[in-house]
């Protein structure tokens, strides 16, 4: 076997080399946020095969969509050389069997690298990686983090966060934990910090954002995928505005709470076995609602979910569970519907189909709605799905699509809304009528005037 010396044919530009020497010195968290085409894929692809050997284990390398993983990592060449990325970062001399259909690579000491997606970590139980780049991190389900984190810790592992910037979601807040964590990476690097783009070059790509986007959506593209910012409008976000008004407004934090003197719990639900569950509760208030809790989970059945939501609500009245259309159906795997399973646990009366209706209206509903909510502290994973879900850009069409894109987040952008459009069909909580009795305050005359006479007897 010839002599191969990791990192292959590839060395680490100056503005990549503070991650990379954190890494190289053993560092376990690290935040990186880069613009377009900086390298961030490259940096932690040839990271891991130095790690491969330097510690026989699994690593990952997790996009956020398992179906785009192929595309952007497994399949992809390197423009600059011609090679596929893997095979520049993982020579075949040093392999013992690559895995096309699992996208997996073992090596010749035992050590295994695999791509991997957001959208399916659970299916991933059981493997124990020592390594995870996150790929893409602000477009990726926060969960994986919540879910893998431990294992990390458990095997001594490794976790980095490469991604451009999109809006103030988890992996801003993800970046400004590490940023105060003095054993964590974070950095953040614009297109004005690295050699990859010239001024003129640089200048060019906002011409030309600006002309296939408009001004507004072209310089907020270019300022998001060049300038890292996490200021700039995200394109095609459905509630993300709302929700920053609401943060500015005041309307999100630990004062929103159960009133027991209020009305009853509703229960908005997108709900499904091999996908995604989510559940928001509702309290109507006066002049809106108060969100009180989000829940979710994946891969669980109806009767589990029962007991949740019981746990979930604890000693709050329960007005009704708002169960979609698709609760009706049965399986070969269930006897019984999910509506049906519902109904024995919580009764008749307490548990409703809500209304069909258009993805369009729902969007419209929520849009409408949301600015009369206010979000307790128990909704912060919701909120960041909601801050997430999005519509997608059609490069070829130059339009946005019909629908809401399908991923991690749009489970509770489901769920929300359908909320928003029964709570639509509810009369609000009044404000109670607090008129004097008197609209004018009455004068004395007034009031001896109204005084019935006394009998001239008394």
């Amino acid at each position: 076997m010839p002599e191969i010396i990791l990192p292959n044919n590839w060395t680490p530009r100056e503005d990549q080399l503070p991650v990379w020497r954190y890494l190289e010195a053993g560092g376990k968290h690290a935040e990186v946020v880069a613009h377009r085409r900086w390298g961030k894929d490259d940096v932690c692809l040839h990271r891991a095969g130095i790690a491969a050997f330097e510690r026989p284990a699994g690593y990952w390398h997790m996009l956020p969509e398992y179906s785009q993983a192929r595309k952007a990592i497994w399949d992809a060449i390197n423009p600059r050389t011609g090679k596929k990325r893997i095979d520049e970062a993982f020579p075949v001399e040093l392999r013992k069997t690559t895995r096309n259909q699992e996208m997996m690579i073992e090596f010749v000491n035992g050590s295994t690298w695999q791509v991997v997606g957001s959208d399916s970590f659970n299916s991933l139980v059981g493997t124990t990686p020592a390594g995870i780049t996150y790929s893409e991190w602000a477009l990726a389900n926060p969960a994986a983090r919540a879910y893998l984190r431990p294992i990390i810790a458990e095997n001594n592992g490794w976790q980095v966060f490469i991604t451009t910037s999109r809006g103030r979601n988890h992996a801003y807040k993800t970046l400004k934990a590490a940023q105060d964590d003095p054993k964590a990476f974070a950095q953040v690097i614009d297109a004005t910090q690295s050699p990859v783009f010239t001024a003129e070059q640089l200048a060019a790509e906002k011409a030309s954002y600006i002309a296939e986007f408009g001004l507004e959506y072209g310089t907020a593209m270019f300022e998001q995928e060049y300038m890292c910012s996490f200021d700039a409008a995200n394109m095609g976000a459905i509630l993300a505005p709302a929700i920053g008004r609401a943060e500015k407004a005041g309307r999100i934090g630990k004062h929103v709470e159960y009133d027991p003197d209020g009305s009853g719990i509703h229960v908005s639900v997108d709900i499904g076995r091999r996908d995604t569950a989510v559940f928001w509760f509702w309290q109507p208030c006066i002049g809106g609602y108060s969100i009180l809790k989000c829940i979710s989970g994946w891969g669980i059945d109806a009767e589990e979910w029962c007991q949740k939501v019981n746990e979930a609500l604890g000693d709050w009245k329960l007005d009704r569970i708002w169960l979609p259309h698709d609760a009706r159906a049965k399986t070969f795997a269930a006897k019984h519907s999910a509506v049906e399973i519902f109904l024995e646990k919580f009764g008749v009366g307490k548990v409703e189909i809500v209304p069909r209706s258009s993805i369009s209206d729902r969007v419209n509903a929520g849009r409408q709605l949301i600015e009369r909510c206010q979000f307790s502290n128990e909704c912060d994973d919701g909120l960041e799905a909601l801050r997430a879900w999005h519509y997608k850009w059609n490069d070829d069409n130059k339009t946005m699509s019909r629908d809401p894109e399908h991923d991690w987040s749009s489970h509770f952008g489901d769920a929300f809304t359908e909320g928003c459009k029964v709570m639509q069909l509810h009369k609000p909580v009044s404000v109670p009528d607090k008129t004097p009795f008197y609209e004018v305050q009455p004068t004395l005359n007034d009031l001896w005037s109204e005084t019935p006479e006394k009998s001239k007897w008394i």
